[in-house]
């Protein structure tokens, strides 16, 4: 199980830095353009990356206030996507050197609505990469709205190709 979760962490870094690079070769007013998707512009769905990868990680250390990132943020896309990228960095590097018991543990959190739950580790990180790679699909989408041609592949098998 830990190889996996190596992989996918290791995955989720190369794809969003695949795709944050290319988000920041764009104007501000394309970052902050409206657009019919779950968050409505560029930003806000990093953002929402940013608060999902580090809400879970605050979870997951049991903090018992949970800080969400995004409010009161007051960056630019730079500093979003530097966020998101460093949070990325940390999932793996705690990947990388935790143990199989430590991955295997079940803790307790709180979700957004004060609901208690217990889940292993292994399936809240399967949970957070697979969230990323939904959230990137979006941001995908929303780069072609703003008339972005040429978008970077991001599939989980060209990462693995890319590897050999």
């Amino acid at each position: 199980m830990k190889e996996l979760l190596k992989q996918y962490a290791a995955y989720n870094v190369w794809a969003s830095q695949r795709i944050t690079d290319l988000i920041l070769t764009l104007s501000e007013e394309k970052h902050l353009q409206e657009l019919p998707s779950s968050f409505t512009s560029l930003l806000k769905t990093v953002l929402h990356l940013l608060d999902a990868e580090n809400i879970w990680w605050q979870r997951m250390k049991l903090q018992e206030r949970i800080v969400v990132p995004s409010e009161g943020f007051t960056g630019n896309m730079q500093d979003a996507c530097s966020a998101l990228l460093q949070q990325s960095k940390q999932w793996e590097d705690w990947v990388s050197n935790a143990s199989e018991l430590s991955v295997d543990h079940v803790f307790q959190y709180q979700n957004t609505k004060r609901e208690v739950f217990k889940m292993p580790v292994y399936q809240m990180l399967l949970h957070v990469f697979n969230h990323s790679t939904y959230h990137r699909g979006q941001l995908i989408n929303m780069l072609r709205q703003v008339g972005v041609e040429k978008v970077p592949q991001t599939d989980f098998s060209l990462w693995t190709r890319s590897k050999k």
